[in-house]
């Protein structure tokens, strides 16, 4: 499955105003980076991955439609998994694109 475009669309209009964005193909879908560290991606198998920080996976993994995201097996912390429904409203999809950037801008540039 491809990517949704018309999410990524969303995905690029709210990453618009930062600094140093750039979008690569990754995970099956078209990640955007910030300072070459991913934020946020729209992802092949619906829905989005977001960069978190380790320490808030848990408590991120309580808002609904998310799940760990996996990576040959393991669960990967610092990495969540949003499905469509939770990225349905731009509401939804700015809180964890903005909560993917925060993150991202903090670590350092590659």
């Amino acid at each position: 499955m491809a990517y949704d475009e018309e999410l990524a669309f969303r995905i690029r209009a709210l990453m618009a105003t930062e600094c140093g964005v750039d979008e690569k193909s990754m995970f099956g879908g078209l990640a955007f980076l910030i300072k070459g560290n991913m934020a946020v991606a729209a992802s092949g198998k619906g829905g989005i991955l977001v960069r978190v920080p380790p320490e808030e996976t848990d408590s991120l993994l309580e808002y609904p439609h998310t799940a760990p995201m996996v990576m040959s097996g393991r669960e990967t912390r610092g990495w969540l998994r949003v499905g469509d429904d939770g990225v349905a409203t731009d509401r939804q999809l700015s809180r964890w694109v903005a909560i993917g950037a925060d993150f991202a801008r903090k670590l350092p540039p590659k």
